[in-house]
């Protein structure tokens, strides 16, 4: 009789309703703390998923095409920018602030602008003169573990960032598919409201994501096409410096749509123009064409006809505008990542549920609001059916 007593079974439920409540708690704890590297994997993952979707067509094996896809596409684009940010930065505060000592430039890059002068002192010596240590290699462990372990460890921990942000981003690569069938078991199906939001969140962030990828690295080629044609043209009285690196940058720039590429051709434009100035038979009309060629191929076309074709295809630009600007500034530098996910997350939980639950009517797996913007779960994720075994709850509902 005690076995037919529903009332353990009760007891039970809210057991581990609690306990789940308490994981989650948890597990929102640990993302909170490790919100940056959780966003940069995200973002890695979305912007290599076609290409890693292509490699696994010839490589057979999900670990291994992820591997290929990290290594050969993400690995070096990570690698390129923090060079070319490096770089960039080193030589605008040359500009503006006269000699730079490259040591403190470093320490600041990487977030040591708070060492103590001796250790800044220790790491200057092993950058200018690294024959000195490497004839004293007693001298050199004594001043490493003397002075300079917060330099190590602040150094170590970035670059531990970043392998757990690509590690992350391989990780996703390699199992997607295990975990899409994962959710949607979870989730109670394919025709449920859940399931039908989470494809219509997932189709936006590689919209928008691998759009970004590809559009960055289509602007990075274009721009640095430009600079080296502006170098050849004007020959040397005039010419743009670390071409490579502002090639780079000015592609990475380009994300922010509007803004695209202004905020480094335009400090180009501005260089050749002080050049030019101090340049005795250069004329200010030959800067005045590099401008009109730079606003040709790196804004007024990009923007008109490339950028709405491969750059998040299915969301406005002036409301990704929006997220990729604001986002630094609420969240800071990971902001650029996170902001445009809840902006997703926000947008389709307005076009998918908002309406039936402010109506009080039956949730649904379509999008009541917005048909032309954001994905359609319909199009978009595996087409609902009735065939026994996929969901067997007949018509689609969550409550």
């Amino acid at each position: 009789m005690g076995g037919d007593d529903p009332r353990p079974t009760r007891r039970s439920r809210v057991g581990w309703w609690l306990f789940v409540a308490a994981l989650a708690a948890a597990a929102a704890y640990v993302a909170y703390s490790f919100v940056g590297m959780l966003v940069a994997g995200l973002f890695g993952y979305y912007a290599t998923r076609p290409i890693n979707d292509r490699v696994e067509e010839v490589i057979d094996s999900d670990a291994v095409a992820a591997g290929a896809t990290v290594l050969v596409v993400l690995l070096p684009v990570v690698l390129v920018t923090l060079y070319a940010g490096f770089q960039i930065a080193l030589a605008a505060q040359s500009l503006i602030g006269g000699a730079v000592d490259p040591l403190s430039f470093a320490a600041q890059y990487f977030g040591l602008g708070d060492l103590p002068a001796d250790e800044r002192e220790a790491v200057r010596t092993v950058i200018q003169d690294p024959g000195e240590f490497l004839e004293n290699p007693q001298q050199t462990a004594q001043t490493v573990l003397e002075r300079g372990l917060t330099v190590l460890s602040t150094v170590a921990s970035t670059l531990l960032f970043l392998a757990l942000a690509i590690t992350l981003s391989y990780f996703l690569l390699k199992t997607d598919d295990a975990l899409s069938d994962a959710l949607r078991e979870l989730f109670g199906g394919r025709d449920t409201t859940a399931y039908a939001y989470a494809t219509a969140v997932d189709s936006d962030l590689e919209s928008v994501f691998f759009g970004n990828f590809l559009f960055v690295v289509v602007m990075a080629v274009v721009a640095t096409a430009a600079y080296w044609v502006t170098n050849l043209l004007l020959g040397p009285a005039l010419r743009v410096p670390m071409v490579p690196a502002l090639g780079f940058l000015t592609g990475v720039a380009s994300l922010i749509p509007v803004v695209v590429g202004k905020v480094v051709y335009v400090p180009v434009l501005a260089y050749l123009a002080l050049q030019a100035v101090r340049t005795e038979g250069t004329p200010l009309p030959a800067v005045g064409g590099v401008a009109v060629g730079y606003f040709l191929l790196l804004d007024f076309l990009p923007q008109t006809f490339l950028q709405p074709y491969i750059s998040g295809r299915d969301l406005d630009a002036t409301m990704l505008l929006f997220a990729y600007i604001l986002g630094p500034i609420l969240f800071g530098w990971y902001g650029f990542f996170l902001l445009p996910i809840l902006f997703i997350l926000m947008l389709e939980a307005v076009r998918i549920a908002l309406p039936e639950l402010l109506h009080g009517e039956r949730l649904t797996h379509t999008a009541t609001l917005g048909d032309d913007v954001g994905a359609d779960p319909q199009e978009e994720g595996p087409v609902p059916t009735d065939e026994p075994g996929e969901s067997g709850t007949g018509p689609s509902s969550d409550e």
